[in-house]
């Protein structure tokens, strides 16, 4: 079974930077989709970015596009999320996603999940 787990989240002031990892481990299939997702309270999941395992093309969403990469290592099976220019607005939980297969924006699209890492932004 898949298991995701983020780290690198925490409390930085406006314009710093952030660099969140995701640990995977148990994948059978090489054809994946790996992205971040991010959540504050009383809002629903918003898409950040994803990238295609096999392939390394990314696709990023919103605000963040210009000022987060997202990356693999595929020897250490690792996810990266390159947080720069940060600015108030990304506080939220980040969540790390996979499938098989295709993804798009919507955080629906993911089938599993990790427990999450908390990114603080001040002003």
């Amino acid at each position: 079974q898949v298991r995701l787990v983020e780290s690198g989240g925490g409390s930085v002031q406006a314009g710093g930077s952030l660099r969140l990892s995701c640990a995977a481990s148990g994948y059978t299939h090489p054809n994946y989709c790996l992205g971040w997702v991010r959540q504050t309270p009383g809002k629903e999941r918003e898409g950040v970015a994803r990238i295609y395992a096999l392939s390394g093309r990314t696709y990023y969403d919103g605000s963040v596009k210009g000022r987060f990469t997202i990356s693999q290592d595929n020897a250490k099976s690792t996810l990266y999320l390159q947080m720069n220019s940060l600015k108030p607005e990304d506080t939220a939980m980040y969540y790390c996603a996979a499938v098989v297969g295709w993804c798009g924006s919507d955080p629906t699209d993911f089938a599993i999940w990790g427990q999450g890492t908390q990114v603080t932004v001040s002003p």
